[in-house]
């Protein structure tokens, strides 16, 4: 800390000199970056059935391009007449052309089932794309053609698992971008309150977006050596902004509080560094064990968002402890101009008078708010004990987005089995085909297509049924996907499993496992693939790591305060309340996400039926770390109280008294940015800020200025019990705001 007060203070030009450099070099950077990440569910596992799968049908059955894109058309006049049959004919040979389009199935009026609906007005048409390399440029491809030959008489809609995964990307982004335009002038009116000047509330604002650009251009560079998740864009912009304001409030607030006791201006901002700063390093560092613990899983997207939140937590710190202070060195009393506010809703240094009288309330019966804080977060925690994981689909995007509503379209054809495909491949051990083999495999083949929910088979055996349920061209439809039943070397087989409709997430494991009970009694040794395996895959390995993330954030934040504030009690009272914290606002988006509980008035589709396997993880992440901003804060105070020969009971009011106006006004900033992500069209990143709105609500109000300080009366002296042996080996860290 010395070293950066030094810096900053002495040498602020050279400080601000690297850090506008930086953000040049970063901007360009940053601005590729949102099109670089992806939402593939399945994408950032190593070793998955699925991804064998797919790999075993590039390699040995010469399976190319199995991507799709399903268009859904509205013809007028519908395509049993002539007219309708030539505009559609049209629009499928301009489809061949498109590049990257390697095969187009169009719909055949007049077979045993017709693919468009009985008016003839609905068609599904099949366009084969790359799996990977390629897919969406080649699917960005088909949606400008689509644009362009869309017309009164024909209207047209894209959908598939390529256009759901890039549409969560899309609008992942372009949600992002608009919470943060949403966000900013409402913080920027809020700051105005707090600091009544018009720099002064520049000053958090300028330190948030200065993380964010150059955490997103680092993103970018990561996108290179692994497959980054959509979801670490918005975990950067939550922390750069919420955090970084947070941290800059402290800051300035401190700076403000040095000059007005005739201090310097630099050594008012090596002061700010020495005291607030060593509060920020704390607090970021908390924030950073928490996000660290989503680089231990085994799955790259977990990984890349753990990553994004380090390097968002790391750069956010470093521009409050350098950049900042050298901007409050240069300009000095000019922070406080222009004066636009005479009454303002500012912190001080001086003790809040009606927060200390509440928190003499609060103490002055303190098993009673112990009982009631901790009995209403823990029955806001219930719901999350019927928490459902899974990867959503097309259901977690709102209605409005053409390739959910598109699904409508599909079901309402009979094939929305079409993007729920399971993909077996039998292994003969060895041994060629051969004739004797046909009964048992043609068994196995009965067998599936005789399990509940299964609408067809499709292998070297079809029956008439099989060409009714997939309708007209439906043979040659799926042949996109299954163009040969035999790998080369003729030693295994494919099959592929066509459900009678679209799975949701709560229903895929159900399904698989009837698939493999038939399989497993087959006597083959088999590989189970497709969509749905590879979601459910996902999903698992990440729910997996939940245990393991929890108990090394655990660990490493109670030895970081056991440090901090030479205690046993405290670090484990920290996270017992903060994990209350992540429980109750994990309920809540349990209740209203799963259960449907006010979705409608917030922007929530009824029918998700599942939160994504990614929440639960990096919601106790972002959550647990973000809490123990205030937590820090609060504790901080009371330490130093404590070590000025305060008792126990007087040193919790008056930490009370001087903190609950920071943490409230922090609070309602990291609140506003939370909500900000409320308002987009992407289900998972509704539910992050939902969740994150709810902690920092109840974190700030009824855990840190209720049920903490209650906590800290009961527990008296033992709240800094150390064992003496144990004081004597730890160093010694003493914290100031």
């Amino acid at each position: 800390m010395h070293f950066l007060a030094r810096l900053a203070s002495r040498h602020p030009w050279a400080v601000l000199a690297v850090w506008v450099i930086a953000a040049a070099l970063s901007l360009p950077l940053a601005a590729r970056a949102p099109a670089a990440l992806n939402a593939d569910p399945a994408g950032g596992l190593s070793h998955s059935g699925a991804n064998t799968v797919s790999g075993l049908l590039r390699e040995r059955f010469g399976e190319r391009d199995t991507n799709t894109a399903i268009l859904v058309t509205r013809s007028l006049p519908p395509l049993t007449t002539p007219q309708g049959q030539k505009i559609y004919r049209a629009f499928v040979d301009g489809l061949e052309t498109v590049a990257g389009v390697s095969r187009v199935v169009p719909a055949t009026p007049g077979g045993p089932v017709p693919t468009q609906a009985t008016d003839g007005v609905l068609a599904l048409t099949v366009a084969q794309i790359p799996l990977q390399e390629g897919g969406t440029e080649a699917l960005s491809r088909v949606r400008d053609y689509v644009r362009g030959v869309q017309s009164e008489a024909l209207t047209i809609r894209v959908t598939g698992g390529q256009a759901i995964a890039d549409d969560f990307t899309e609008f992942a982004e372009t949600d992002t971008k608009r919470s943060e335009f949403t966000a900013l002038p409402l913080i920027a009116g809020l700051l105005l309150l707090v600091f009544g000047a018009l720099v002064a509330t520049g000053l958090p604002l300028a330190v948030g977006v200065l993380s964010i650009s150059v955490a997103m251009a680092a993103l970018y560079g990561l996108t290179f050596l692994m497959p980054v998740s959509t979801f670490a864009q918005s975990v950067i912009t939550m922390l750069g902004l919420g955090a970084g304001i947070d941290y800059a409030l402290l800051m300035v607030n401190r700076f403000r509080e040095e000059l007005r006791h005739g201090t310097d201006p630099r050594a008012a901002a090596a002061r700010t560094v020495m005291t607030a700063g060593r509060s920020v390093a704390f607090s970021g560092s908390t924030v950073g064990i928490a996000m660290a613990g989503l680089i231990l899983p085994p799955v790259a997207f977990v990984r890349s968002i753990g990553i994004g939140g380090v390097l968002a937590v790391i750069l956010t710190v470093l521009a409050s402890l350098t950049a900042l202070p050298a901007l409050l060195a240069l300009l000095g009393e000019r922070v406080n101009s222009p004066r636009l506010l005479k009454v303002t809703w500012a912190q001080s240094g001086a003790a809040s008078v009606a927060w200390t009288a509440f928190a003499r309330r609060v103490t002055a019966r303190p098993v009673l708010g112990v009982v009631l804080s901790t009995a209403f977060l823990l029955t806001l925690t219930v719901p999350a004990l019927g928490l459902k994981t899974g990867y959503a689909g097309a259901w977690g995007l709102v209605p409005g987005v053409p390739s959910r509503d598109a699904l409508g379209d599909v079901r309402e054809l009979g094939a929305g089995g079409l993007l729920s495909q399971f993909e077996v491949i039998l292994d003969l051990q060895g041994q060629r085909y051969t004739p004797a083999d046909r009964n048992r495999f043609q068994g196995t083949v009965n067998e599936l297509r005789a399990l509940p929910g299964v609408k067809a088979v499709i292998s070297p055996f079809l029956t008439p049924a099989d060409l009714a349920a997939v309708g007209s061209g439906g043979l040659e439809a799926l042949s996109v996907l299954t163009r040969r039943s035999f790998s080369a070397d003729r030693k295994l087989l494919r099959l592929t499993v066509v459900p009678d409709d679209t799975l949701r997430a709560q229903d895929i494991a159900a399904f698989e496992a009837r698939v493999r009970a038939t399989l497993d009694a087959s006597g083959y040794a088999y590989l189970l693939g497709g969509a749905p395996v590879g979601g459910e895959e996902f999903s698992r390995a990440i729910i997996g790591t939940l245990p393991g993330v929890i108990a090394v954030v655990f660990t490493g934040t109670f030895l970081l305060l056991m440090v901090a504030f030479r205690s046993l009690l405290i670090p484990l009272k920290s996270i017992v309340m903060n994990a209350l914290t992540v429980g109750a606002a994990v309920g809540v988006v349990t209740l209203v996400v799963q259960g449907g509980f006010l979705a409608a008035p917030l922007g929530i589709p009824a029918d998700v039926g599942v939160l994504d396997a990614s929440l639960p993880v990096l919601l106790f992440a972002v959550m647990f770390g973000l809490s123990m901003d205030y937590e820090i804060f609060l504790l901080s105070r009371v330490q130093e109280e404590v070590l000025r020969g305060a008792r126990n009971d007087e040193a919790v009011v008056l930490a009370v008294g001087h903190t609950a106006r920071i943490i409230t006004s922090a609070a309602v900033i990291m609140f506003i940015v939370f909500v900000a992500f409320m308002f987009g069209r992407v289900v998972a990143t509704k539910s992050i800020g939902l969740g994150l709105a709810v902690a920092v609500a109840l974190d700030a109000t009824l855990v840190r200025l209720v049920l903490v300080p209650a906590f800290l009366k009961l527990a008296g002296k033992w709240n800094w019990w150390l064992p003496g042996w144990l004081d004597k080996r730890l160093p010694h860290i003493r914290l100031e705001h």
